[in-house]
């Protein structure tokens, strides 16, 4: 009978077998991995032993949760599934892994599955910008996003969205329709395009620029795996702006993560009477965002960060944004089904 040890050959099959059975987001397994690294976090998963740095309880628990998700004998055939489909994987170490993503400490996703060409992840953080904001935008949101995407990508900059209706949609649109480059970080599997009516813009992208997912292929969405997405976007990038969003859109919840990572954030600012300009006004109420309102703005933006990370690099992302705590702040207008 096949065991979890017998899966983890090496270091690389060993992520892909973590991906596939924890929660994206789980900083419990991510310290194990920082400590013991890949090969041994999995055999752990054999056995009754104890767990390093957990009591015997915590670490059954741990243990129960891990190898609920699937069978090894399973697990065995989705990893061979993966190889016939072609899929990327990318680790930590790997070329054209980001290594921005090392700001998020325990946090850090243990593998990235790719469809496109994973260069993309090499660019210098400085070249990357994220542009988020609500699925439901007005026509003078997504006209604003894609004005944005168009005249970065003429400058050469990486529009990164979450390939989702409305703003993201706007900006990967206008990025393609440039000759630009774009990365769509999803929540669900590289190989199950989301939300089915961009199938065709996600596949466009993965012809000429990049799908990317913490999630394994074959992944269905959930709820904390768009949560999860939020910390990939933030992360990536040297930028976010947040275009139109509602005060509990999973777009703030991004927001919030770049800034606490120390990147720079912009807002468009809108109509009071909007309910998406409540969400950007909200950010620069807060101070956690500057007001943007051309390409120009944001071009200082990704200039004043570039400046920053010439210094020293700036403290991982800890666990002040508990999962309890994103689930408070994020509503309707953000990642749900």
């Amino acid at each position: 009978m096949t065991s979890f040890s017998d899966l983890a050959r090496d270091a690389r099959t060993a992520r892909m077998v973590l991906s596939m059975l924890a929660e994206p987001d789980d900083a419990v397994t991510g310290r194990l991995l920082t400590r013991l690294g890949g090969v041994k976090t999995v055999g752990l998963l054999d056995g009754d032993g104890k767990v390093p740095g957990m009591g015997r309880v915590d670490g059954q628990v741990w243990r129960e949760r891990l190898t609920a998700a699937a069978r090894p004998d399973e697990l065995a055939g989705r990893l061979r599934n993966v190889e016939a489909a072609g899929i990327g994987v990318v680790i930590p170490g790997d070329p054209h892994w980001p290594v921005s993503l090392s700001d998020l400490g325990d946090r850090e996703p243990f593998v990235l599955w790719t469809r496109g060409d994973s260069l993309f992840l090499s660019r210098p953080l400085a070249d990357l910008l994220t542009i988020t904001g609500s699925r439901a935008a007005t026509s003078y949101g997504e006209h604003v996003a894609g004005g944005f995407a168009t005249d970065l990508a003429r400058d050469g900059r990486v529009v990164v969205a979450g390939g989702a209706y409305g703003i993201e949609g706007a900006a990967h649109r206008a990025a393609l329709a440039s000759s630009g480059d774009t990365i769509a970080v999803l929540a669900g599997g590289v190989d199950r395009p989301y939300p089915a009516g961009h199938r065709d813009l996600l596949d466009q992208i993965a012809d000429v620029g990049l799908l990317v997912s913490e999630t394994p292929p074959g992944a269905t969405p959930t709820r904390h795996a768009f949560l999860a997405r939020g910390r990939l976007l933030a992360a990536l990038s040297n930028t976010t702006i947040v275009v139109e969003a509602g005060t509990r859109s999973g777009s703030l919840y991004t927001a919030r993560q770049a800034h606490d990572l120390g990147r720079n954030v912009g807002a468009v600012p809108g109509p009071v009477t909007s309910v998406t300009s409540a969400g950007p006004h909200q950010l620069i109420g807060e101070h956690r965002a500057r007001i943007v309102t051309d390409a120009g703005q944001i071009t200082n933006l990704l200039h004043m960060q570039e400046a920053v990370q010439e210094g020293p690099r700036q403290s991982p992302l800890g666990s002040a944004f508990s999962r309890d705590h994103t689930r408070r702040d994020v509503g309707h207008d953000g990642p749900s089904l």
